[in-house]
């Protein structure tokens, strides 16, 4: 990671969010704090920025952030579940408009089975609602490469989920919504059909 593409997506970030009034937090376990680092190096970035957890452990997760034990027990630390506890913990004990959590395996050390070296789980959830999560398998590239991504990563998803809501699609017209009108075949001529006449009485004799 070139440091000037941290500092140019943390820019984009943090004018974006000027722009609309918002407010963020972060919540790092195998990036440490990089996260924060990036935004905070840009001047006057604390206008945006409230805070960040660095919750290394399982128990800080837990104290800090309220990863529910049961989560981490099933799922483990580097998870989904896990990321998007973080991401909604740190949402709200800081009572910002955004937040982003980060962890993952940056190596060399630390694989599981199912879990390799280079697995990093992102989330990022809005005051509206929004939640998104991702998961990235980075590989063995090295610890320090594994983090910088990271950070890159989760500094794009910021600014995704800063944009806003995408609009709903546009109604389409009542006419297209119409059913298709089905080809009638040619009328065919009506023909004329004759009313039976009567039978003819037989003129009654009087005797």
């Amino acid at each position: 990671m070139a440091a000037s593409d941290a500092r140019a997506l943390s820019r984009a970030l943090l004018d974006l969010c000027r722009s609309r009034k918002l407010t963020i937090a972060t919540a790092e376990s195998c990036t440490g704090g990089l996260v924060a680092g990036a935004l905070t190096e840009i001047p006057g970035s604390s206008d945006v920025i409230d805070r960040g957890f660095v919750t290394y452990s399982n128990t800080a997760k837990h104290a800090m952030l309220g990863v529910k034990t049961a989560t981490l027990e099933s799922f483990g630390a580097v998870s989904k579940e896990t990321a998007i506890q973080m991401a909604v913990g740190a949402l709200e004990e800081a009572d910002v408009d955004l937040a982003v959590s980060i962890t993952g395996i940056a190596g060399p050390g630390g694989a599981t089975p199912g879990k390799p070296v280079g697995l990093v789980h992102f989330a990022v959830a809005s005051r509206d609602g929004r939640i998104v999560n991702k998961e990235c398998r980075f590989g063995a590239i090295g610890r320090s490469a594994v983090r910088q991504r990271s950070v890159l990563e989760a500094l794009r998803m910021l600014i995704e989920l800063a944009r806003g809501p995408q609009p709903p699609a546009k109604k389409r017209a009542a006419a297209n919504l119409a059913r298709p009108r089905v080809a009638r075949s040619p009328r065919r001529t009506a023909v004329k059909r004759r009313r039976p006449t009567a039978p003819l009485k037989k003129p009654t004799t009087k005797k």
